[in-house]
């Protein structure tokens, strides 16, 4: 089992306990509040009472699933305690009032007074036995940490000045830093073949580098004044699909909102993940599977009727399957209606035009009001895709673009999706120059990833439907 699985698992493990602990108590401090006229045993209030017992199964996994949905089990290494305090009091607060309003309120206790002080007593009780036992692992995490366990191995691109102090600084044992440098690359020619005890590769390298030390992190240490041959370099950096990180000076030129994780180690910030909160990517997630379970039971009918007409239409399946690139760049099946003919592609990958010769009659129709996508729904529920994301494509026209715009990338950082902002902008493309076109709205998407912006985006495509302007 991995680290970060077993790491993962005791942070559940230790909330599920003390939640236990928390509410079993709080159920002893509840007990001894209410009026004598109502008093049984306290044994018999606690193991006999319908309501305490199914709470205490119910109400800790209730907790445990708050806590999931609010992303705190997403990424648990190298976690802040700050960040779990945090999100202890947040969740233990929102929790506090859903029991509050779904039980306690029915409680006959007539002080108003004495119903505050119970919230509170719950809301207490509920967040100082889960925040311990975080504290306790983390703080165990982080002595981990300070004998150099468990950190990222990284390549340090550059052999000048800030580069050297970079590495430096890292490889300070007593620094709480993620990374820990294997190895310089460099465009320099002239540069050292050993720099502080490090080996430096040329940059043409760079894979032998990768591959001998187990790096799974770049970082690019520059100032302001560099920026043109940095960004140079990045094309290079992309095409190994490992984290790239900058340090926040050129970040802030690029996009001008730096984000830095941690205040104790390095600042660096990772420009090669989606700038998405835990929380909202479980609740888009959350919303897929809702919103395609019940897609896929009222579209049934439609579904039969499309299926009959694309049958009558020409001969072949009803169904096309065919392998797209996804999140971080799995492969997967996508599923489509058919809208072309069977033998569309005797000579290998080519995209449609609007006046394709290739689709079918029903096809033009599916494609004109993009009903051949509706099938993805099981894509979305299976987790394959998402609602709205960038629109996933083949592996071959992906190392077409990479080729050209290396940072394309960056787009397998989230889940692709049914539809995208990309396809309400700019609709189908024929073309790799039209798709590299298309790009840039979708990596605009990743970086303003929220509920709001998905609304807006799948009200544009229902537009887009009811109209007929897919093509």
């Amino acid at each position: 089992m991995k680290h970060t699985t077993r790491l993962r698992l005791s942070y559940l493990i230790s909330d599920y306990l003390t939640i236990n602990v928390g509410w079993m108590t709080f159920n002893v401090v509840r007990y001894f509040s209410l009026p004598l006229i109502y008093k049984p045993s306290l044994g018999e209030f606690i193991l006999h009472d319908h309501n305490i017992v199914m709470g205490q199964i119910l109400f800790p996994l209730m907790l445990v699933a708050m806590y999931a949905i609010s992303g705190f089990y997403n990424n648990v290494t190298f976690k802040s305690r700050f960040d779990d305090l945090r999100n202890t009091s947040v969740v233990s607060l929102s929790g506090m009032l859903v029991i509050f309003f779904t039980v306690l309120i029915n409680d006959d206790i007539p002080e108003r007074l004495q119903n505050y002080e119970l919230m509170a007593i719950l809301l207490g009780l509920l967040f100082l036995p889960t925040y311990l036992g975080r504290l306790i692992i983390t703080s165990g995490e982080r002595r981990r940490a300070r004998r150099g366990e468990g950190h990222s191995t990284a390549i340090v691109v550059g052999t000048g000045k800030h580069a050297r102090q970079l590495a430096r600084r890292l490889a300070l044992p007593d620094r709480l830093n993620i990374f820990r440098p294997a190895a310089f690359v460099t465009i320099d020619p002239t540069a050292d073949p050993v720099i502080d005890g490090l080996p430096v590769y040329p940059i043409d390298r760079l894979d032998e580098a990768i591959a001998e030390h187990g790096v799974q992190s770049l970082i690019l240490p520059t100032q302001s004044s560099e920026m043109a041959p940095t960004l140079d370099l990045l094309s290079t950096l992309y095409r190994t699909d490992l984290n790239i990180y900058l340090t926040p000076d050129l970040y802030q030129l690029i996009t001008s909102r730096a984000r830095c994780a941690t205040i104790v180690g390095e600042p660096l910030v990772n420009i090669t993940n989606a700038n998405v909160p835990a929380s909202t990517a479980n609740l888009k997630r959350l919303g897929d599977i809702a919103f395609s379970a019940i897609a896929l039971i009222a579209l049934a009918p439609v579904f039969a009727i499309l299926a009959v007409l694309i049958k009558r239409d020409s001969p072949g399946p009803v169904f096309y399957r065919q392998q797209r690139v996804g999140y971080h760049k799995r492969p997967f099946g996508i599923i489509k209606f058919r809208s072309m003919r069977v033998d569309a592609e005797p000579d290998g990958p080519a995209l449609s035009t609007p006046d394709d010769p290739r689709i079918t009659r029903i096809g033009r129709f599916l494609r004109k009001y993009r009903l051949d996508e509706l099938p993805q729904f099981w894509n979305v529920l299976r987790g394959d895709m998402s609602l709205v994301g960038p629109r996933p494509e083949r592996e071959y026209y992906v190392r077409s673009i990479v080729e050209r715009v290396p940072y394309y990338s960056m787009i397998h950082q989230v889940r692709p999706g049914i539809t995208s902002w990309g396809m309400v902008k700019y609709g189908y493309a024929s073309t790799v120059d039209e798709m590299i076109e298309r790009l840039r709205y979708d990596l605009l998407y990743i970086e303003n990833v929220s509920f709001g912006l998905d609304l807006k985006i799948l009200f544009h495509t229902v537009n887009t439907v009811l109209t007929g302007k897919g093509v």
